[in-house]
């Protein structure tokens, strides 16, 4: 028996209680936990108990539903730690799934031991939080919330207006089957846009909007965010205004049934479709760098691919590529009907890869093949373009 126990004695060493680091880990998870409480409490005397206020008063007027923080890795030294966690949110009324991002969150320990954060700032990669710029000032419509910082109130009410008309115009165009309603974030400069989207500002330089979001989530739609480049949205006349916001509603409303199947110029021409149908505009006016090339026999031979869609590529050769892909969808409902247009559209993402994608849709929903189809449209160019 005395053998047994001390052969038995080594195994059990530390057992019965977790370890320093889980404990600490521990600690720091229900410091997040109090401080996620309180933001959702709007209880700004509970969020300073846990550390520092500053981002308390840049995120108090945001309307959330939901808030957590998920430690997933602590690295102490002495009474200081970084902590790594993910940030969960959705905001009410809007989100039924939630944004996750990475955050680092810097904490010391105070009296008693208790941590307490220091800061908090996106992961590496990560885009940053709306918040993290300044007090955010939140505009509510009937289709739409409009989230900004360093904007005026009027200026978040015109975005809310366009949310309004692009909504409608978006469920006319694509079917009710979608929320019917957006986020809308404005930050004040375009370095404010990159820094949402964890990129540099060159690669934006020029771009008026981008809309966020998982594709191809059937199962739970996701937290699509429209983000504002302010400075290229505000160049735009009130035409050009609409037709962007609208375009970046419909990737909201097509989110679930756009996949890695879908190619940009389905994706983007639907968009470019839906926000042009109701305006009047012409294929002349609406398309002039493609005009040119045609008219000086330099029309495209192929649909656009994936890299001409490139934000960081030649401006005209972007142009023509979104151009090209609004008239082949524009063809589309001109000559098979928007019906065939939109079970098109559903048919090539209901496809796992893109591997026969676009010709098994061709095929069903339009009885027609790629090369067909590609033929048809460079003479849809000629003729709408000339």
């Amino acid at each position: 028996m005395l053998v047994l126990l001390a052969l038995l004695g080594p195994l059990c060493a530390g057992c019965g209680g977790p370890s320093a680091g889980d404990a600490a880990t521990a600690a720091v998870q229900r410091v997040l936990d109090r401080r996620a409480a309180a933001i959702l409490r709007h209880d700004p005397a509970a969020y300073a108990a846990t550390g520092t206020r500053t981002s308390y008063d840049r995120l108090r007027a945001v309307p959330f539903a939901a808030l957590s923080y998920r430690v997933t890795g602590l690295h102490r030294t002495g009474d200081a730690a970084t902590a790594d966690a993910e940030l969960r949110y959705r905001i009410t009324g809007y989100d039924r799934a939630p944004v996750i991002a990475g955050r680092i969150l810097r904490l010391t320990a105070g009296a008693g031991g208790q941590w307490r954060v220091a800061s908090e700032k996106p992961a590496r990669k990560a885009g940053q939080q709306l918040w993290d710029q300044g007090p955010v000032a939140v505009e509510r419509s009937a289709h739409g919330i409009v989230l900004g910082v360093g904007q005026s109130r009027a200026a978040l009410r015109s975005y809310a207006d366009l949310a309004d008309r692009a909504a409608p115009a978006v469920t006319d165009a694509w079917g009710t089957g979608w929320s019917r309603r957006v986020v809308v974030l404005v930050p004040d400069s375009l370095r404010g846009m990159a820094g949402l989207l964890g990129s540099p500002a060159s690669a934006y330089r020029g771009i008026a909007a981008v809309t966020t979001g998982e594709t191809g989530n059937a199962g739970a739609a996701p937290a699509d965010r429209i983000i504002v480049n302010p400075v290229a949205y505000g160049m735009l006349g009130s035409l050009g205004r609409q037709v962007v916001l609208t375009h970046e509603t419909t990737h909201v409303a097509t989110r679930a049934d756009t996949t890695p199947a879908t190619p940009l110029w389905l994706s983007e021409g639907f968009a470019d479709w839906v926000g042009y149908r109701a305006t009047g505009r012409t294929p002349e006016q609406a398309a002039p760098e493609l005009r040119q090339a045609v008219a000086e026999g330099r029309g495209p031979r192929q649909l656009p691919a994936d890299r001409d869609f490139g934000f960081a590529s030649d401006a005209t050769k972007l142009a023509r590529a979104y151009e090209g892909g609004w008239l082949a969808c524009r063809m589309i409902a001109d000559r098979w009907g928007e019906e065939r247009l939109r079970a098109f559209y559903r048919a090539v993402g209901a496809h796992r890869q893109r591997t026969g994608a676009v010709e098994d849709a061709m095929r069903r929903t339009l009885g027609t093949t790629p090369e067909d189809f590609t033929a048809q449209w460079r003479g849809y160019l000629r003729e709408e373009l000339s």
